[in-house]
């Protein structure tokens, strides 16, 4: 019972992290039916970003929880600059062009954004310090379900980070905004709504909560590199999808089904396999609902 414990707990661990991801991929494509496939490159750079400057403070005598607060918010601000970028020189001028063309532009960002940190740092794996501390009251915790202190600052960061979206998407304007170009962008201008402003925001929330968990999973594991936010991606881009692309409940329990379906795969039959274990759940379900778990059939906009 403790070793199926240990596995749900490391699952639900794995897809918080690709839940947190996967909202920045449904975002946009609920706003713009695009798929940003340069999201998992920010992610990546967020924690090359974080590590960096923890470096930085570490010299300046900073330690514990300041460096990860500190590194953390210029991680953010960093990636969450990349994203304006991004979708402002890469997908704004294809707006209007057919679909193809920024599917194609979102591919060749990403293959850019990797070959510009393997380039400016190194292709090797670095070590990334133990930003999160150890809290005693984990570890009788830690010694049953093998949750440790980092694994339970993602758990809450990922809740407290879903819950925080829900409310804004819900209950604030710019909220209401996103809902509204979400719903018919051509009307959404009608009635006042700043709709460049609109989808440059949500490339900004997106990018900033891939930056979180870049910082979290580094500090987690202990190394990077500059391949990372590739696979990182497949799996939260699959995570949307499963959960019902453009649906923001959909991508955080996307995650969390492909997570658990991950560490049950490698704890009860094998390590090597559970790519394919996660992958046949996304099939299953998409032949069985193809709009997802909680997304609903619709026309595709022509």
């Amino acid at each position: 019972m403790d070793y199926f414990l240990e596995l749900v707990c490391s699952g639900l661990v794995r897809g918080s992290i690709y839940a947190l991801i996967a909202l920045g991929y449904t975002m946009v494509y609920g706003i713009i039916q695009l798929i940003n496939f340069a999201h998992g490159e920010i992610y990546m750079i967020g924690a090359f970003v974080a590590l960096i400057v923890s470096g930085v403070l570490t010299i300046y005598g900073f330690s514990g929880v300041s460096i990860l607060v500190l590194a953390a918010l210029i991680a953010a601000i960093y990636a969450a600059a990349y994203g304006y970028t991004l979708e402002k020189i890469a997908y704004r001028p294809l707006r209007t062009a057919p679909r193809l063309s920024p599917l194609i532009s979102a591919i060749g960002a990403s293959l850019f954004l990797q070959n510009y940190v393997l380039l400016a740092q190194t292709p090797d794996y670095l070590p990334f310090p133990e930003l999160i501390p150890e809290f005693a009251f984990m570890d009788p915790i830690a010694q049953r379900t093998g949750l440790g202190s980092a694994e339970l600052v993602i758990l809450v960061t990922s809740a407290v980070t879903m819950i925080g979206l829900t409310v804004l998407i819900k209950y604030t304007r710019i909220g209401k905004a996103m809902r509204a170009t979400q719903q018919d962008m051509t009307m959404a201008r009608l009635v006042g709504v700043n709709v460049d402003r609109v989808i440059s925001m949500t490339f900004v929330i997106g990018s900033v909560l891939a930056a979180i968990g870049g910082v979290l999973v580094g500090s987690s594991i202990g190394q990077i590199n500059f391949y990372i936010g590739f696979m990182a991606g497949v799996k939260a881009f699959t995570a949307a999808v499963l959960g019902g692309i453009g649906n923001i409940p959909g991508a955080a329990l996307g995650g969390l089904v492909l997570g658990l379906a991950e560490s049950l795969a490698a704890g009860y039959v094998s390590s090597a396999y559970e790519d394919v274990f996660a992958f046949g759940v996304l099939v299953i379900i998409l032949i069985l609902r193809p709009e997802g778990l909680l997304g609903k059939a619709v026309k595709q906009k022509v």
